[in-house]
């Protein structure tokens, strides 16, 4: 029965889990986001003292029913010794092996010593929760989208909205390398040993297996019952019953209640009181290595181990161990420098960002690198890939942004939303909107509008804060050249400019502030209801073709003006729900219809384009009311 209990709990916990990092519409976080916050490095990094005490608690009652039931990394190896016992027949051949205590406890104290100088690469490395995000986020999400974009496929050939296509693509190589390498080791030391990875690799474990040895439930033999038939050790999976002494190493035991299952005898029971050595009695303290009358040592009672002489550990090294955990948190959550802020580029300016952005909510650079577990949870969450782990020594695996593939949308919170770790705040779209992670800086060399290759202006006309105007390169003088120039008061660092901009390489990019600031001087952000243009006569015929700047001019007017003659275009004079649907429908069916990468906030005005249309179509003026559309659309 308590086997059966666990089953039923560990895959409820462990799918709950694994939907967090492949869902990326957002609706499991909606549903198990607190799934992640109980997890025990996250809370540790954030300081919840709550779910800490209730996990501590947890095992203080049960042993580590923690590492069997709420851990996804520990589920996973239970599923990988599933299928080694089903590839075996049923059988089982484990074998009963000393606790390696030299490399438990060196391992857990570099985590330590990681965590309280703020080596983030290393934490995240050794934390078991990290480790399983990685896995879910590299290798099993690809093949999660896949599986979506297969339906999205079905479903646009019923003309049916319910699924659309992602872009598969990966985000870190080096990531993907090291969670790679991470799941090739633990599902072999899981499929050879069971549980090798918990009781001598894993920081979390080490430090819960302080408070296990004292724990109110436990699986304890009968010797009476007894046969010494091995049945208990050949099917525990954490190596820690020999049934020879009769002894279990409750700092190993993970309470999966294989054992319990197994003996044929009824001889070991899972419980809270001691079971009677003989008829009409108890163990007692007296009773504990008592020598009989053949001269045989009684073991100490239920088989305990760790209590007694030569290798006791007492609660005081458990207190020991959590306290310095959570006071190396505390510190590592302790600004004990911030780096200097840059200067505004020169014009001239470097080819990217010398100084990495960290996500809004994120506080600081110092702040992020000292709490993030490198879960990838917010990476996954990110809907405009803008997010993606870092390669950089220090900060390995934790997220930075890049708007190679997207920006930053001001109205999007989804990273503050469901980091568990307190590495990202959660923040309020009013509040992202002032929060200035870095600045625009503009590399003048580069831009097509300074230097008269055409009339640009995208970064401006894009700047949800205004922060940018197309001023003439030569003050007062209107005949000139026009450039961006950029308001640093203003700037919040979204990344929109650098995203859309034409130039190749880019003439404006976002550079990082080490410390998040507030906007000076805010302007209030359009929020019109978005006005659709009449239809246009356009024919397709292509002579506009091609552009050079990607856009399918023929494709996006056929698009719209195929929703404005079927009125599928949305009004604001339609009900909210209607309106919703209507909006998920219009915007998904211009993502199937036109590549991102070709839509109409690339166009930029230049208007080689007009002279070849027999309509004689305003198509820039045309394409903007569109890309106007669009833009409030995705930010409603």
């Amino acid at each position: 029965m308590l086997k059966k209990i666990r089953l039923l709990l560990a895959i409820a916990c462990f799918t709950m889990v694994t939907m967090l990092f492949l869902d990326f519409t957002g609706t499991a976080h909606t549903w198990f986001g607190w799934m992640a916050k109980v997890q025990f490095l996250p809370a540790v990094m954030a300081l919840n003292v709550v779910v800490i005490l209730a996990l501590c608690f947890l095992t203080f009652v049960f042993g580590r029913i923690y590492c069997s039931v709420i851990c996804p990394l520990g589920v996973m190896q239970d599923i990988v010794s599933w299928m080694r016992r089903r590839r075996k027949k049923g059988r089982n051949k484990y074998s009963y092996s000393p606790e390696k205590r030299w490399l438990r406890y060196g391992i857990l104290a570099v985590f330590i010593i990681a965590i309280i100088i703020g080596i983030g690469s290393l934490v995240a490395l050794l934390a078991p929760y990290s480790s399983y995000g990685r896995i879910a986020n590299n290798l099993f999400l690809p093949f999660y989208q896949w599986g979506n974009n297969i339906l999205a496929a079905i479903a646009e050939h019923y003309d049916s909205y319910a699924f659309y296509s992602v872009d598969v693509w990966v985000k870190s190589l080096p990531t993907l390398l090291i969670a790679s390498v991470t799941f090739a080791v633990i599902v072999v030391l899981a499929w050879r040993n069971g549980r090798t990875y918990c009781n001598t690799l894993c920081p979390v474990g080490t430090t819960l297996s302080f408070l296990a040895r004292f724990s109110l439930f436990k699986v304890r033999f009968d010797q009476e019952k007894c046969r010494n038939c091995s049945l208990c050790t050949k099917n525990c999976k954490s190596s820690c019953i020999d049934f020879k002494t009769h002894t279990v190493d409750y700092s190993r035991c993970v309470v999966c209640g294989n054992c319990v299952s197994q003996c044929k005898f009824g001889a070991l029971r899972y419980g809270p009181t001691p079971l009677p050595l003989r008829k009409g009695g108890e163990y007692t303290p007296a009773m504990q290595n008592e020598k009989t009358n053949d001269g045989v040592t009684t073991p100490p009672p239920c088989g305990e181990v760790g209590r007694g002489s030569g290798g006791s550990v007492s609660r005081r090294s458990f207190l020991a161990i959590a306290g310095t955990v959570t006071v190396g948190a505390a510190l590592s959550s302790a600004k004990n420098h911030i780096l200097p802020s840059l200067v505004e580029g020169s014009g001239e300016g470097p080819k990217g960002p010398l100084q990495p952005l960290t996500p809004p909510g994120s506080l600081s650079a110092d702040n992020m690198a000292r709490h993030c577990t490198g879960c990838q949870l917010c990476v996954t969450a990110c809907p405009n890939g803008v997010l993606r782990p870092s390669d950089r020594l220090m900060t390995l695996m934790q997220p930075t942004m890049s708007y190679e593939r997207g920006f930053c949308r001001p109205e999007c919170t989804k990273c503050s939303e469901v980091c568990p770790a307190g590495a990202i705040r959660p923040i309020t779209k009013e509040e992202k909107a002032e929060t200035q992670i870095g600045h625009a800086v503009l590399v003048k060399k580069n831009c097509l509008s300074l230097n008269g290759e055409a009339e640009c202006g995208n970064c401006e006309r894009h700047c949800p804060t205004l922060a940018i105007q197309m001023m003439p390169s030569v003050e007062d003088d209107w005949d000139s050249p026009l450039m961006p120039v950029i308001d640093p008061k203003k700037c919040i660092g979204c990344g929109a400019c650098e995203n859309l901009c034409p130039a190749h390489p880019v003439a404006i990019y976002v550079e990082g502030y080490a410390e998040h600031k507030k906007v000076q001087d805010k302007e209030p952000m359009e929020d019109e209801a978005p006005e659709a243009p009449d239809v246009i006569p356009c024919i397709a015929c292509g002579q506009c073709m091609p552009c050079p700047y990607g856009l399918d001019i023929p494709a996006i007017f056929t698009y719209f003006n195929s929703c404005a003659r079927e009125g599928k275009v949305p009004s604001t004079a339609q009900s909210e729900e209607e309106f919703k649907a209507a909006k998920r429908a219009f915007l998904i069916g211009l993502d199937r219809a036109v590549s991102p990468l070709h839509q109409p906030n690339h166009c930029i005005g230049c208007g080689r384009c007009v002279p070849n249309c027999p309509k004689e179509i305003d198509i820039p003026r045309e394409m903007m009311q569109i890309d106007e559309l669009v833009e409030k659309l995705r930010r409603k």
